[in-house]
C-alpha cells in the first residue's frame, strides 16, 4: 500500500467529536445544554472575573495592606568573593569585565560583592559595595578594595 497525503488517517481514539449542545432532547444535550439550570452560571456571558465572590466583598479586599515599597532602594548585583578566583592574579576586576564573564546577568543599580568562597590571588577589586568579610578576605589576599560611587 502506498503511503501518500490522500490515505493518512489518525490512530484510533485520536480524534474526539466536537460536543453539539443544544440541538434538541434526541442528541442528549438538549434543554439545559450541559449549564446545569437556572442560575447566573447558566446565562449567556457568564463569565466571572478572577476573585469574585457573587457581591460579598472578596478576600483581596478583606485583608489589610502592610507594609510598602522603598522607590530609593538600591538593586545590587551580586558577586561572591569565591567567584573573582577565575581571574588572573594582579588583574583589576570591573563591573563591565564581571557582566562580561557572565558572572552576573545584569548590572542593575551596581555591582555588590559578598564574602562568600575563599580568594588566594591579589586582585584589584572595583565595585560600588563591598561586604565587611569580602573585603577581609581581598585585602588579605593583598588585593585591593575600590567603591565606585554611583
Amino acid at each position: 500500500m502506498v503511503i501518500h497525503v490522500g490515505t493518512l488517517v489518525p490512530p484510533r481514539g485520536a480524534h474526539k467529536r466536537r460536543k453539539r449542545i443544544g440541538l434538541g432532547m434526541g442528541s442528549g444535550h438538549g434543554k439545559t445544554a450541559t449549564r446545569g439550570s437556572k442560575g447566573q452560571g447558566s446565562r449567556t456571558g457568564s463569565r466571572l472575573r478572577p476573585g469574585f465572590e457573587g457581591g460579598q466583598m472578596p478576600l483581596q479586599r478583606r485583608l489589610p495592606k502592610r507594609g510598602f515599597t522603598n522607590i530609593f532602594k538600591k538593586h545590587y548585583a551580586l558577586v561572591n568573593v569565591g567567584d573573582l578566583e577565575g581571574f588572573e592574579a594582579g588583574q583589576k576586576v570591573s563591573p563591565e569585565l564581571v557582566l562580561e564573564r557572565g558572572l552576573v546577568r545584569k548590572l542593575a543599580d551596581g555591582i555588590k560583592v559578598l564574602g562568600d568562597g575563599e580568594l588566594k590571588k591579589p586582585l584589584h577589586v572595583c565595585a560600588h559595595a563591598f561586604s565587611r568579610a569580602a573585603r577581609a578576605k581581598i585585602e588579605g589576599a593583598g588585593g585591593k578594595v575600590e567603591v565606585i560611587s554611583a
